[in-house]
């Protein structure tokens, strides 16, 4: 699991237990005194999350992750960055998360309701992206659409799950009828 974001180590503590013995995690954080965290299932890099170098260093350590949370700097461009050069990175049955989204919506972030350029408008790209095979043809099928299953919205998060995708089809539905018609033709 790779957390961007370490500042006082409470979550990664909390990782390690919640998933116990055996686990491997790694922290990314700007600040170097967070390199204190660091244990020996604990590896902790030190740099931005938006640094291509930075991350390239995880990546060529860690050939792929099972779960990255990114409750790094909340900056829309630095989660997208980070998005954007991880997420392929990512096993193709793990989970990227991205806390805090609401700092998207406050304009002192950069941030206010349909934005551009927020990770949130991002977001909502990747619903579009996710449903590309159902476009005819508007939007081409990506390497996102053919490896996500879904993207779960919640109060200030959003959590891609990966899983390898085959052919979508349109669901059909016939017959649909409310309950209390059901019960008259019983």
């Amino acid at each position: 699991m790779l957390e961007i974001g370490v500042m006082g180590g409470g979550s990664l503590a909390m990782w390690r237990e919640y998933f116990g013995e055996g686990a491997k995690f790694v922290g990314l954080d700007i600040n170097p005194d967070c390199k204190r965290h660091a244990a020996k299932d604990v590896d902790i890099f030190i740099g931005s999350q938006s640094d291509k170098a930075v991350l390239d260093e995880i990546k060529q350590k860690y050939p792929q992750l099972d779960i990255v949370l990114d409750d790094g700097s909340h900056i829309s461009a630095d989660m997208i960055a980070s998005f954007n050069h991880l997420y392929g990175h990512v096993q193709a049955h793990g989970v990227y998360m991205v806390e805090d989204t609401h700092a998207n919506y406050w304009p002192d972030w950069g941030g206010g309701v349909n934005v551009s350029g927020t990770f949130m408008e991002f977001a909502k790209d990747r619903l579009d992206d996710i449903n590309a095979a159902h476009t005819r043809g508007a939007l081409p099928i990506s390497d996102f659409t053919a490896s996500t299953d879904y993207i779960a919205v919640y109060d200030s998060i959003v959590a891609f799950e990966k899983r390898p995708q085959g052919r979508r089809q349109a669901p059909i539905t016939i017959g649909m009828a409310l309950p209390e018609q059901d019960m008259h033709r019983a």
